[in-house]
């Protein structure tokens, strides 16, 4: 963990080597994986099967690809009582605010009487992707079946490897509360592909979404432009900006929450106060030990944690927009004044009561955000990746009469001929 100060005189330097770190894995997969996606393409099930035996230690045949119904039924009666219906407060909030989000069609009739309008319609078919690796997340099932589910999508494929065969019974009740019941027990670069270029037992989709490894990512990266994906997501990160009056703890928990998530993950913490630092620094070493994954949680804090003490709230926000975090927590008298100066950041909660874990799971707005900076140019998932945007013009004769000179013009300036003529002829001047 960093200790850096705005007032120091090599600042600017550190905090441009804080930038410039780098999280994401240096292993070059591209080429495996480009070797499994044309296997896949090549020999479709068979590959598929054989892929999962040697990484997943399953043997399957092409009948038990797909997790059957009754499967999926005992999977769900196991579930205790109490974690069914915390999947359905938070199943009912996030789509409560996914379908507030849905846009309205656009038409408008302009004054040259050109009828002009946008049209939304969903994807025909989404795949999911699950991991089934350190961990399984029921609550990220959610986040990308949901929104899919609002914006209409007709059909979702959800791809989770069962390493040794052993199904996640949670993820299962968190895809049957989210409205998918297409489930296969495959997973890694050959279900990406199986989701791209469909097999005979997997028919294509138009979008696959969804976290996973180095490998799952470089796929998804391929087929990308055969089909859409959502982001190629990195390591988790969180920015705490936290005054004196916070209990150190809860501070200091806050940044563990997201260094438990992995290795490469990031908790940066700002503070005006270098008293309140140290507090929250040796927070963090008391409570790191007492945590189930400590190992990895501390390697994170170790490599990539810091903690920078800054003169004024004005100066972390200008720190903030060029970290663009994932997360950012203002843990503020008056969180909303600083946070009208947030350019850059992904999901953003206010106020002490509200920790980041809480966006995880039950707020109602997506978990799954830009990371890696990206929140520069990037968004969290929603309802709008699920959805395209067609738009329409009509026009008559007095309306084409109106504009299509100019459209003539501009065409003839740039040497298409063929642009010109098929407005001119409309226009009663021959064609010529």
């Amino acid at each position: 963990m960093v200790r850096l100060s705005t007032a120091a005189p090599d600042f600017a330097a550190a905090f441009a080597g804080l930038l410039g770190q780098s999280r994401e894995t240096t292993a070059r997969v591209d080429q495996p994986v480009a070797a499994i996606i044309a296997d896949i393409r090549a020999r479709g099930d068979a590959a598929l099967i054989d892929y999962t035996a040697r990484f997943d230690r399953l043997t399957l045949t092409p009948d038990r690809l797909r997790i059957a119904a009754d499967e999926i039924d005992a999977a769900v009666a196991s579930i205790p009582a109490e974690l069914n219906a915390a999947l359905d407060l938070a199943a009912t909030r996030i789509e409560a605010f996914h379908r507030a989000q849905r846009p309205a069609d656009l038409r408008l009739t302009d004054q040259a009487g050109l009828t002009l309008g946008m049209r939304w319609t969903p994807l025909d078919a989404v795949g999911l992707y699950v991991p089934g690796g350190k961990a399984a997340y029921p609550s990220s099932v959610l986040m990308n079946a949901v929104p899919a589910r609002v914006a209409g999508v007709a059909r979702i494929a959800m791809c989770v490897p069962t390493p040794d065969g052993v199904l996640n019974p949670l993820v299962l009740a968190a895809a049957r509360r989210a409205g998918v019941a297409e489930i296969y027990r495959v997973g890694g670069a050959q279900a990406v592909a199986a989701l791209a270029y469909g097999t005979a037992t997997i028919a294509p989709v138009d979008r696959i979404v969804g976290p996973g490894n180095a490998y799952v990512a470089e796929a998804k990266r391929q087929v990308f432009g055969h089909v859409g994906i959502d982001s190629i997501a990195g390591p988790s990160e969180v920015v705490v900006l936290a005054d004196a009056a916070n209990d150190p703890r809860r501070v200091a928990l806050d940044l563990l929450a997201q260094a438990e998530h992995d290795e490469a993950a990031q908790a940066i913490l700002m503070t005006d106060d270098a008293g309140y630092a140290d507090a929250v620094a040796a927070a963090v070493d008391a409570e790191l030990p007492t945590l189930p994954r400590a190992a990895i949680a501390g390697a994170s804090w170790t490599a990539h944690g810091a903690i920078i003490l800054v003169r004024d709230w004005n100066e972390a926000a200008g720190l903030v927009n060029r970290l663009a975090p994932e997360h950012l927590e203002l843990m503020l008298p008056d969180p909303e004044a600083v946070f009208a100066q947030v350019r850059h950041a992904g999901a953003v909660f206010l106020g002490a009561w509200c920790p980041e874990a809480v966006g995880d799971y039950v707020a109602g707005p997506n978990h799954v955000l830009p990371t890696g900076r990206t929140a520069r140019f990037a968004s969290g998932l929603s309802v709008f990746d699920f959805l395209k945007r067609t738009t329409f013009v009509a026009a008559d004769a007095a309306a084409l009469g109106r504009v299509g000179p100019a459209a003539v013009a501009l065409a003839e300036a740039e040497g298409l001929q063929a642009h010109a003529r098929s407005i001119a002829v409309r226009l009663g001047r021959g064609g010529q």
